[in-house]
């Protein structure tokens, strides 16, 4: 059983409706330093656990196993350093770290402590994808030739919260880490990017301060590219022509294509035939409330898998190595934004010798 406490509450909304929803997470804690938010998380879920504004209550509790980490992206290095000093099982959202310099330390702290560190990528455990995934491990493509991934919304309602306008946010992190993880799920040795990006008239308008359209193409070290984009501040196709988020992988005797938003996949395989998959009658697992804003049923399937791979110890993917890495290539493709020229990955690691 995973004994679960949970570090912010605004994401970590959608981690409480997982946790009291799946039979193998028990969560024992709640903490945010906001009073009126515990209070209100308390009364949405009534929840009867205990609930703290201070993380070392958390951390010094005997009873909890593990953390599941949900506050800003800059705080996420120390978070996760106490968890893991303290002897905790670790789950972190993503983007995992945002300065690469703390790296080495995190990595030795979880090698010490014999810990896991769990990366929530979360759109890896959405049903399209997990059938994707488990098609391709099945050779159904053949070898894979090239991958496409996209994440385009009309996001304008985050304009509306003020940490999106600061200068700190910055959608490369916040949205496009999602179909950046879908490329180093199949092509984890991306060697170089090139990208471009541009901050479109509705987000300078809106007060945005850096690139809401993007689009990068990835090298891998075997020479196979991909390419990634994302476009967050105008209006998109409805669901059933374009699913907002999607990846499509392209192998030598087949393709796939998993769309998000609308729980659908796609497939023709080496036989030709092509086969189209929905789960509508899952709907209510992943989108719990407020629309399709909060996604509740891929955190609830990846705490899952989490606290298997404590109770069965295997390694729970995206682990330490790979948030790391993924951080990397982020960091890559923002400097390939700011200077106009391809960046390779390996330069960024090594100006914080880091190596994973």
């Amino acid at each position: 059983m995973l004994k679960l406490g949970i570090l912010g509450l605004g994401e970590g909304r959608s981690t409480m409706s997982a946790a009291l929803n799946s039979p193998k997470v028990s969560l024992q804690t709640i903490c945010d330093r906001n009073e009126d938010l515990c209070r209100h998380r308390v009364a949405e879920f009534q929840f009867q656990g205990r609930v703290t504004t201070h993380y070392q209550d958390m951390l010094e509790d005997p009873e909890i196993n593990a953390i599941a980490i949900y506050t800003p992206d800059h705080l996420h290095a120390e978070h996760v350093k106490l968890a893991l000093e303290h002897g905790k099982h670790v789950v972190c959202t993503k983007p995992f770290i945002d300065d690469l310099s703390k790296a080495n330390e995190l990595l030795a702290l979880a090698e010490q402590s014999g810990k896991k560190v769990f990366i929530g990528q979360s759109s890896r455990f959405f049903e399209p994808m997990k059938r994707q995934r488990v098609d391709f491990e099945a050779g159904l493509l053949g070898e894979l030739i090239t991958i496409e991934a996209y994440y385009h919304a009309d996001h304008r309602w985050f304009l509306e919260k003020g940490w999106s306008l600061e200068n700190a946010f910055k959608w490369l992190y916040g949205g496009l880490s999602h179909p950046v993880d879908f490329i180093r799920w199949y092509l984890p040795n991306v060697e170089e990017v090139m990208g471009y990006g541009m901050l479109s008239s509705n987000g300078a308008k809106g007060g945005l301060k850096h690139q809401d359209t993007m689009h990068f193409i990835f090298k891998t070290t075997d020479g196979r590219v991909a390419r990634v984009s994302g476009a967050y501040t105008g209006p998109v196709q409805p669901v059933t022509r374009d699913s907002e988020m999607s990846c499509i992988l392209r192998g030598t005797e087949g393709c796939s294509q998993g769309d998000y938003m609308d729980l659908r996949y796609a497939i023709t395989d080496r036989t030709g035939e092509e086969r189209i998959v929905t789960w509508e009658h899952k709907l209510k697992h992943y989108f719990r409330f407020e629309g399709k804003s909060h996604h509740a049923g891929e955190y609830q399937n990846y705490l899952e898998y989490f606290a298997d791979s404590i109770e069965q110890n295997f390694t729970a993917y995206p682990d330490i190595r790979e948030g790391i890495g993924t951080i990397a290539l982020l960091q890559a493709m923002d400097r390939s934004l700011q200077t106009g020229q391809p960046v390779k990955v390996r330069d960024v690691l090594a100006e914080h010798r880091v190596t994973i």
